[in-house]
């Protein structure tokens, strides 16, 4: 980071956004763990999904979303996407002036602090198990465990179309985690923020004896951490203080958002992100 602005008002939002509905996991660990923060979230739905997308057309994706979310005086965001964490945090955040985090670091720390036999399994999109970040966390975390990776480029757009428990989610479940269950893991990390949208169908195919680790609470976790360092957290505790925003569809995803998160959302908002610049 350039340097974190110390003197940011407490009560000001947190920003946080995603490529589509994934990112709401994670908005909802953080309604959960730190009530007192509002949130102005912003889900990249026209542009979805960002897996299969080159490292220039994410980070040029995330800038954008980045400088929205600043206009809107948020005091940290929070990158609510893997793929998005894995191609372009390091990058962007080098050019603010507030704490920014992502969803991979957390994760990837529980994993490798947790796992018994030393071989976790991650999924996520293409984009993030193409890049090797998790492999490269979870090694540095710990020398000894082996990773294995498996890219399940359809769960996004089942999870998009609302299909969490649905016989076809169910059958790529099979195929994708199959591969991993026959290298004996005993952890797997939801690479993707979409993903614990579909925890319990996975859980069905691994068993209940592979711990399954959702980066999304991790992350809410370490946003608290960030926010007690620079002296950000909001003790008033707002009531329904947040505002949502997508790139397209704001009715449908509000109705989905509606079936998520603990507390009604009342509006959200279409905006056409590139013309931001």
């Amino acid at each position: 980071m350039k340097g974190v602005v110390i003197n940011m008002i407490n009560t000001a939002p947190i920003g946080v956004f995603d490529s589509g509905v994934g990112g709401l996991t994670v908005v909802k660990e953080i309604m959960n763990q730190i009530p007192g923060e509002s949130i102005i979230y912003f889900g990249d739905t026209a542009r979805l999904p960002y897996g299969s997308k080159s490292r220039e057309t994410v980070t040029r994706y995330t800038r954008q979303i980045v400088r929205f979310l600043i206009s809107k005086d948020v005091k940290a965001i929070v990158v609510a996407c893997n793929t998005a964490s894995a191609f372009a945090l390091e990058t962007v955040k080098g050019e603010v002036d507030i704490p920014m985090i992502g969803v991979v670091k957390p994760g990837a720390k529980v994993a490798a602090e947790t796992t018994k036999n030393g071989r976790i399994g991650v999924i996520g999109t293409e984009g993030t198990i193409q890049s090797g970040i998790y492999s490269e966390i979870l090694s540095k975390t710990n020398p000894k465990v082996e990773v294995f990776g498996k890219a399940c480029p359809l769960f996004v757009p089942l999870v998009e179309e609302g299909l969490i428990d649905d016989p076809v989610t169910r059958e790529m479940a099979r195929r994708y985690i199959g591969v991993l269950l026959d290298k004996q893991i005993d952890t797997l990390v939801l690479g993707c923020t979409h993903y614990p949208l579909i925890r319990n169908t996975i859980r069905q195919v691994v068993g209940d004896n592979i711990n399954l680790v959702n980066p999304a609470y991790e992350t809410a976790k370490s946003l608290a951490e960030v926010l007690e360092r620079y002296g950000l957290n909001n003790d008033l505790r707002p009531k329904n203080n947040h505002r949502f925003y997508v790139s397209d569809g704001a009715d449908k995803f509000k109705k989905f958002a509606n079936t998520i998160l603990p507390c009604e959302v009342m509006e959200t908002k279409d905006i056409n992100i590139e013309e931001l610049g």
